[in-house]
């Protein structure tokens, strides 16, 4: 977080000692200020506030000040991000954070792409894993899925894919491996090590909800388990542990 000058926000510096008359008078003499300038705004996760805000890029502009009248320029500062509700200053990679409701739109997405890789495998056959994992989309915010139409759609990637949904078949995995990467690999460094857990998690109970792994299925969710930054060693445990009712 960076200071503000010339603000009198919560970021203002305050001095650690009383300041004597003659250096407070200095400093109304001679200074240095910065004037702002907005190039560019949008909306981002304030980590000062705790929620999603919006915010102003900021650039500044350096002088030194003489009795008030800035006369010499001294450069430039930032850019920087400025809070449009506390008012606070960041460095411009606060953006690099998902604003919340990008964060679980990434999180429904990463759901529906663990589901479908799971499926694709060969589970459409089995009702019990269809209704387990209509019932993990459903949970994940994917309220007008059904099972019909969760069939339907693997059906369609799988033959798009050029690989059939039968057991006895490979699941096709360098592509759902392309897929998992890229709707896992961004949301992993955001989610704390339980919560990349519990997206495994919910695979590998769809998974064994008609009994116990595919090796297709072990494939699978170790790709899963490797997109979400998840070490084989810890992988291998999970897995283990979804064979335990809950």
């Amino acid at each position: 977080m960076l200071p503000d000058h010339g603000r009198n926000g919560r970021n203002s510096r305050i001095p650690a000692k009383p300041v004597s008359r003659g250096r407070a008078l200095c400093r109304r003499v001679v200074g240095m200020h910065t004037a702002w300038d907005t190039v560019g705004d949008g909306e981002f996760f304030c980590p000062a506030c705790g929620g999603d805000r919006n915010f102003q890029r900021l650039t500044g502009r350096r002088r030194f000040v003489l009795l008030g009248l800035p006369v010499v320029p001294r450069g430039t500062r930032g850019p920087v991000i400025q809070c449009a509700a506390c008012q606070d200053l960041f460095d411009p990679d606060v953006l690099d954070h998902p604003t919340t409701t990008r964060l679980s739109a990434m999180l429904r997405d990463a759901v529906h792409a663990i589901v479908v890789a799971v499926l694709s495998t060969g589970g459409t056959g089995s009702r019990a894993v269809i209704e387990t994992a209509v019932c993990a989309l459903n949970g994940a915010g994917h309220e007008d899925c059904s099972e019909d139409r969760l069939v339907a759609l693997v059906d369609t990637l799988a033959t798009e894919a050029g690989h059939a949904t039968d057991s006895d078949c490979g699941p096709g995995l360098p592509g759902l491996a392309i897929e998992l990467h890229e709707a896992l690999g961004p949301l992993a460094p955001h989610l704390a090590p339980a919560g990349r857990e519990a997206l495994l998690l919910q695979g590998a109970r769809i998974a064994l909800a008609d009994g116990p792994y595919t090796p297709a299925e072990r494939d699978v969710l170790t790709t899963a388990g490797c997109a979400l930054t998840i070490c084989s060693e810890d992988v291998a445990r999970l897995l283990v542990t979804a064979r335990t009712p809950s």
